[in-house]
């Protein structure tokens, strides 16, 4: 099989680029090793992002602050991607757009999110400080002991079962092959483009495009390139259905959480806490994470602990050394892209994949990704 650009995993990246590829004509070839989105990109917990931990801006941060700030404003954009996409594929992705609310009970955690909403202002994001009386106002189902917090309006959710196969459709509809459970074996850089082997037979391509998430490291050593991308177990959970109760995309800034209420009741409890490998090497989950992450639901939510608990699942989602985006053209393999959003990457899946499509293309665009380029490891 001839392509002009193969892409290495069927997530939301993936399906995101075959979709803006093939709506343009480019011959497009979708390979994943297992089915489409069955790993970070339908397991995650469906947030929509946009600002930073309270963290980052306590006391002696300013150096990790300064190396991640970049990624703000390739999530405003996405954002406002992702509003794009559901209109222009005519699919529901239960996108919700309800705010993102951050709260804490301690008051000496005040100062690092007002330094943190000044700072986000800079970049361009809408935000505000909250003070007590605002969180009651707006949140009232939020627990009484809470002092204050901040609030970004563009924050919300999306079902992620839903947007990758849709996607995924849409790009088949228009003529790209997508092959589910297909291993790659081998991946070699020719005179003329690349050469895959694959467990159902050869494909060769003008360029490749690694959309692989967690493996996309695997992918380059391939070729001889060696990126550092690496998996995170984390683990989520949802409880059965219940009446409307929180209103908005809710963050604790002292320890991990995010919490909300999916279109069809379900509260999805999240926030990054590990999960685990057993000793086959399977995932796993950890039920000290899962003890200690609906304890800070239920600090922050106190009636979430009348709702049932009905699954919790584990997820390995990517990350990078330095927690940014790479994006773009290596250097050194000439042909060879990477397309890989680290811990937010739901949310920004989709504006990767149109960055991509449009470097692929040769189109112009307004976003700044120089500080994401593969070269900044070679």
């Amino acid at each position: 099989m001839k392509t002009d650009i193969l892409i290495i995993g069927g997530g939301l990246t993936g399906c995101a680029l075959a979709y803006f590829l093939s709506k343009v004509g480019a011959r497009t070839v979708v390979i994943e090793q297992h089915d489409l989105n069955t790993q970070a990109s339908g397991s995650n917990a469906g947030s929509i992002h946009a600002q930073l931990g309270a963290s980052l801006f306590e006391d002696g941060q300013d150096k990790q602050l300064q190396t991640i700030a970049p990624i703000v404003p390739i999530l405003m954009a996405g954002i406002e991607f992702w509003i794009k996409l559901e209109k222009e594929l005519n699919e529901d992705f239960e996108l919700q757009i309800m705010g993102g609310l951050m709260v804490t009970d301690r008051p000496e955690q005040m100062r690092a999110i007002e330094r943190k909403v000044a700072y986000e202002r800079t970049l361009g994001l809408e935000i505000d400080v909250l003070s007590e009386s605002d969180v009651r106002r707006i949140a009232p189902y939020v627990s009484n002991t809470m002092v204050g917090g901040a609030f970004c309006p563009s924050e919300g959710e999306a079902n992620a079962l839903l947007v990758a196969p849709a996607l995924a459709r849409s790009a088949l509809r228009q003529g790209a092959i997508v092959m589910t459970q297909t291993r790659l074996l081998e991946l070699s850089r020719e005179q003329r483009g690349f050469v895959a082997q694959t467990s159902k037979g050869r494909i060769e391509a003008d360029r490749v495009v690694n959309c692989s998430g967690a493996h996309g490291g695997d992918i380059g050593r391939l070729l001889g390139v060696d990126l550092p991308i690496f998996g995170e177990p984390i683990q989520v959970s949802v409880t059965e259905p219940t009446g409307p109760l929180v209103r908005h995309l809710v963050y604790y800034a002292a320890r991990r959480l995010t919490l909300k209420q999916s279109r069809r009741g379900a509260l999805i409890i999240g926030g990054g806490w590990p999960s685990r490998y057993d000793s086959a090497g399977r995932l796993a989950l950890c039920l000290e994470s899962f003890r200690d992450n609906l304890a800070v639901c239920r600090h922050v939510v106190p009636a979430v602990g009348g709702v049932r608990v009905i699954r919790t699942w584990p997820a390995v989602v990517n990350d990078t050394a330095d927690s940014l985006p790479i994006i773009g053209e290596v250097r050194t393999a000439p042909g060879y892209f990477v397309a890989s959003f680290p811990q937010m990457g739901f949310t920004g899946g989709p504006i990767t994949a149109h960055i991509v499509a449009n470097m692929l293309l040769g189109a112009s665009q307004d976003i700044d990704t120089s500080k994401f380029t593969p070269d900044r490891f070679q």
